[in-house]
């Protein structure tokens, strides 16, 4: 599919054409030239393939456009899984751009990731005004996890750079009928489990947040996909966390039994005590969700 032996650039789209432009722009402005741009069209109604047909024909980057049913930002993520070819991806969503040597910057670490066992690299996001999003990862932290930035104290969103061999040795994201988001960390999550990463200074993405962004309708999210997030809770009940963290979890599995219908969730979490004490308040926790997002 791909000339390039670099990095995919994928995007996952719904009805975003207004907006994907300034993505396009950045990838033409990029220093470093060996990458190409992966679109997934999660099914949009706008003028996004005709819009992407007028990029391809110009030719001036190598694009592929990939277009199926409405499936979710995870699904789009798992179609474009499946047809990378090369051996690094980075995920731009379609409301976000790159900074002009975002992939010089990628690139300039390809050797010191081919000679480690790392999973990828984490690299930092920052707003428009190139302010950053939550807080620098220190120097002095060469490697880790992701979740290992979190519980030291770095805050915001990171962006993830992913060896693609890497990335197939872990089950796609469970598609829920009628739903419409399975969290992306729980990848990143599991990855964790077996595998670090090399940190980097540099910003790769500049995140423009959207109205309509799931970052901007969590509590809504948490409604309509009670077992996307379900998954999500019942794996972060599997692996090592703080009591706190972990009650956390359970009350918000609590919640998403109720909205879901499917008590299963409640019978396979994999802390069952601490989910019994968890019960009352998320049940709170599920009327409260349901209160504002009336």
């Amino acid at each position: 599919m791909f000339n390039t032996k670099g990095i995919t650039v994928f995007t996952p789209t719904f009805n975003r054409a207004y907006c994907l432009g300034q993505l396009y722009e950045s990838l033409l402005r990029q220093t470093a030239t060996d990458f190409c741009w992966l679109i997934v069209d999660d099914g949009s109604s706008d003028t996004t393939k005709d819009l992407v047909a007028g990029w391809i024909a110009a030719q001036k980057i190598p694009i592929t456009y990939l277009y199926q049913t409405n499936q979710g930002m995870h699904g789009a993520h798992n179609t474009a899984y499946a047809h990378i070819e090369t051996p690094y991806n980075v995920c731009i969503d379609s409301d976000d751009y790159m900074p002009d040597d975002a992939i010089a910057q990628i690139l300039a670490h390809l050797p010191q990731l081919e000679a480690s066992d790392c999973a990828g690299m984490i690299g930092l996001d920052c707003d428009p005004q190139g302010k950053l999003i939550g807080t620098a990862i220190p120097a002095q932290w060469e490697r880790g996890t992701l979740n290992d930035l979190y519980r030291k104290g770095v805050t915001g969103d990171k962006k993830v750079v992913l060896k693609t061999a890497v990335v197939r040795q872990f089950p796609s994201y469970p598609i829920y009928p009628g739903e419409k988001l399975v969290p992306l960390g729980t990848l990143y999550l599991q990855i964790d489990q077996h595998y670090t990463f090399l940190y980097t200074p540099a910003v790769l993405c500049v995140v423009d947040y959207q109205p309509d962004g799931s970052s901007n309708t969590i509590l809504k999210q948490y409604k309509v996909s009670p077992r996307g997030f379900g998954y999500a809770r019942l794996l972060r009940l599997r692996y090592p966390d703080t009591f706190v963290n972990h009650f956390k979890q359970a009350m918000h599995l609590v919640s998403s039994a109720f909205f879901s219908g499917d008590f299963s969730l409640l019978t396979r979490s994999p802390r069952p005590v601490l989910t019994l004490l968890a019960f009352l308040p998320g049940l709170a926790l599920h009327a409260y969700i349901r209160f504002k997002t009336r």
